[in-house]
């Protein structure tokens, strides 16, 4: 598996200097398309050579574009990971490995394997008339026409350099459609699993289509089961009719090695509802985009996020809200804590738009450094152009309240103690806004764990104990 995966990655020229970051992903779809093509759909490959357009016009983001000045792009793609073009096979069987624990929420599971959706095995729980969670490539390859209405529509390839970079190389990814008025009781837990024996990037698509008074819940899980360097990117589109309902909640829980970078796409129609939810627990470096428009009236999105960082850890959260009609509402609320030389940015932009009048809009990010190496970069950023509107935004870096810690230390709480239920005690905001009880009590339950340092990190397939929810074999 390591020698034909390691050929899918194209090489530098003998005698040429090192080239940019982005020409050996040049390179590569010039010499792969075809292959590429071959494992795929064809509304997906409709749109590909016109992202690898837009790829090379655009190349990597630098720190001088104004959504990407916290994190050095370049410089994470430049390695040499190989890829599976070949869609070879990968030995894992995701059902054995996983292990549940937390028996209070019953689930409908489905595994992604590196970039492709796990079809051996699916589970037996029977999701409403009409729903469908399936590969993206097989459902895109049956309804064209269906997919076509969607793919690639809100995750714009032209104005995002990762974005056009996964829609050029993805073959496969997941689907969930829930028709109109169907409400999916049982949540969908959907773990990424990462798994190669050589250093391996995968390319991650997502499509969400929840129709006119739909609900649904998701629960996203990224983790590695291997000890390699791995670099992932992923695109979710998210498409929430009027009425409808979405919670979506995703959790990274992988190694130092792993770099995430993540693009999530949501359009809001009239009187619909958003919870997002990002955790992040272990990483190497993350960088987690949001956008998100109001499309319809009175519709309303709450976007929460939750970092745990230490060692050299990097979580770039970026946010952009577009409020393009009146009576909506949006919050955010992200948390950090950062320690040793761990570093954290988070950027939020509130857009409101002229005429969308009667908008509510909060946004708050709060953060604790730990120690005097820990970083944190935040930028809240609100841009209004209606008068009739109730905005704020703002953002604090601080340590640990001195009172506080010699409050509890008075009373024979140790020092290492007091630090950790008050750093606990800061993070459970972010977490009590998760709609899903047992989902939030697992969550309090692995966060403390995090703080002590006894949470279990993705480090090999023998250390497959996740976020465990219940599910049916």
């Amino acid at each position: 598996m390591q020698e034909d995966i390691n050929k899918n990655k194209a090489q530098k020229p003998l005698g040429s200097s090192q080239p940019k970051a982005e020409t050996q992903y040049v390179e590569l779809y010039k010499s792969t398309s075809a292959t590429i093509k071959s494992h795929s759909a064809d509304i997906m490959n409709k749109v590909r050579d016109k992202a690898f357009e837009d790829f090379k016009k655009l190349g990597f983001p630098t720190r001088k574009v104004e959504r990407y000045k916290y994190t050095d792009m370049a410089k994470l793609f430049e390695p040499n990971y190989g890829l599976n073009i070949n869609r070879l096979d990968i030995p894992v069987n995701p059902y054995d490995a996983f292990k549940c624990d937390v028996p209070n929420l019953s689930t409908s599971l489905y595994f992604v394997v590196n970039d492709s959706f796990y079809l051996k095995a699916l589970p037996q729980a029977h999701l409403p008339e009409g729903v469908i969670v399936d590969s993206l490539s097989r459902v895109a390859a049956k309804k064209p026409d269906f997919i076509a209405r969607y793919y690639s529509k809100i995750a714009s390839t032209d104005e995002d350099a990762i974005t056009a970079l996964n829609t050029m190389l993805v073959q496969d990814g997941l689907l969930v459609y829930v028709p109109k008025n169907v409400k999916v009781d049982r949540a969908i837990q959907v773990i990424n699993i990462l798994r190669s024996d050589v250093d391996l990037m995968v390319n991650r698509r997502v499509l969400i289509i929840l129709e006119e008074g739909a609900e649904a819940k998701f629960l996203f899980c990224d983790h590695s089961a291997d000890d390699r360097n791995f670099l992932s990117t992923q695109v979710i589109e998210a498409y929430v009719g009027e009425n409808a309902n979405l919670e979506l909640n995703c959790l990274e829980e992988t190694h130092l090695k792993n770099t995430r970078v993540s693009n999530v796409y949501i359009q809001q129609q009239a009187n619909s509802s958003v919870n997002h939810n990002v955790i992040t627990l272990h990483n190497g470096v993350t960088r987690n985009r949001l956008d998100l428009v109001f499309e319809g009236e009175g519709a309303e999105c709450h976007c929460n996020g939750c970092v745990i960082a230490d060692k050299n850890q990097h979580v770039d959260n970026n946010t952009f809200i577009d409020h393009k009609v009146g009576h909506c509402t949006s919050n955010e609320l992200y948390k950090y804590v950062l320690d040793d030389e761990a570093t954290g940015a988070f950027a939020g932009r509130v857009l409101v738009r002229h005429g969308a009048q009667k908008t509510i809009s909060q946004e708050t990010n709060r953060n604790l450094c730990a120690t005097k190496k820990a970083r944190m970069y935040t930028q809240p950023m609100l841009e209004i152009y209606a008068d009739d509107v109730k905005c704020a935004h703002g953002s604090t870096v601080g340590q640990l309240n001195d009172a506080a810690m010699f409050y509890m230390q008075q009373r024979g709480i140790g020092e290492k103690e007091a630090k950790l239920l008050l750093e606990f005690a800061f993070i459970n905001e972010v977490i009590d806004k998760m709609e899903l009880e047992p989902l939030r009590d697992r969550l309090h339950h692995l966060v403390e764990k995090r703080f002590r340092g006894e949470l279990n990190k993705c480090e090999g397939s023998k250390r497959f104990k996740w976020l465990h929810l219940s599910y049916d074999d």
